[in-house]
């Protein structure tokens, strides 16, 4: 099982996610969200992360601008596309970054996962978030928890990434729900947000990392 803690702003929580076991953090480049972070500190982050920890930049909906910033300036090791991107859409990006891409898909109902299948080929790894409610300023990192009966059946291609309202108290359920191969958890382990607490995220590492065993033995 790996983790991905999403919205890491401090090298403080960094190092706790690292020295914990994730495997993934974000950093997010979306001026509306109280994660949002600057490049030239998300460079900082990044070059600290180097050797320990996975970087991945969120986007949303960006312009080819946007993407050579972020993909030049602060160099992650993958991009997250967490907006309406269209499959063409991801593909350029792809392309014209040289990244690796991770395509979120907003859930509510069974039909909006399905829409993952067109990403395949393109993303390296379908991300599926709860839907926001369309009044809602933030795509995700809501604290929202979707129907996960939504990703059953051999129509959800596996590894897929699972997100949406997950705390070290729900991960455990949601990984035996959904077989889910990466977990990714922003509000879940903040005190406020854009605050994150070292001891939640440390919390919710392990209780995802230990959920690890129940997998194998639904899967078998």
């Amino acid at each position: 099982m790996k983790v991905k803690i999403c919205g890491v702003r401090t090298p403080a929580i960094l190092d706790v996610a690292a020295e914990a076991g994730a495997d993934y953090i974000g950093l997010i480049f979306f001026p509306k969200s109280p994660r949002h972070i600057e490049p030239e500190a998300a460079r900082a982050l990044v070059q600290r992360a180097e050797g320990k920890v996975k970087t991945v930049a969120v986007l949303v909906d960006p312009d080819d601008a946007a993407v050579d910033r972020v993909a030049k300036a602060v160099g992650p090791d993958f991009l997250q596309l967490h907006g309406g991107e269209t499959p063409e859409r991801a593909a350029a990006i792809k392309a014209r970054s040289g990244l690796p891409i991770i395509k979120a898909i907003s859930v509510e109902a069974r039909s909006d996962a399905a829409k993952a299948s067109a990403y395949r080929g393109i993303a390296e790894l379908i991300l599926f978030d709860a839907k926001a409610d369309p009044a809602a300023l933030l795509p995700g990192g809501n604290g929202v928890v979707f129907d996960w009966t939504a990703l059953a059946g051999p129509s959800i291609e596996r590894p897929f990434a699972l997100s949406g309202g997950l705390t070290a108290a729900n991960v455990g359920e949601a990984i035996a729900a959904t077989h889910a191969s990466v977990v990714d958890v922003s509000s879940g382990v903040e005190r406020a947000p854009g605050d994150k607490d070292a001891g939640l995220v440390r919390d919710f590492i392990s209780a995802a990392k230990s959920a690890e065993p129940d997998l194998k033995a639904k899967a078998s």
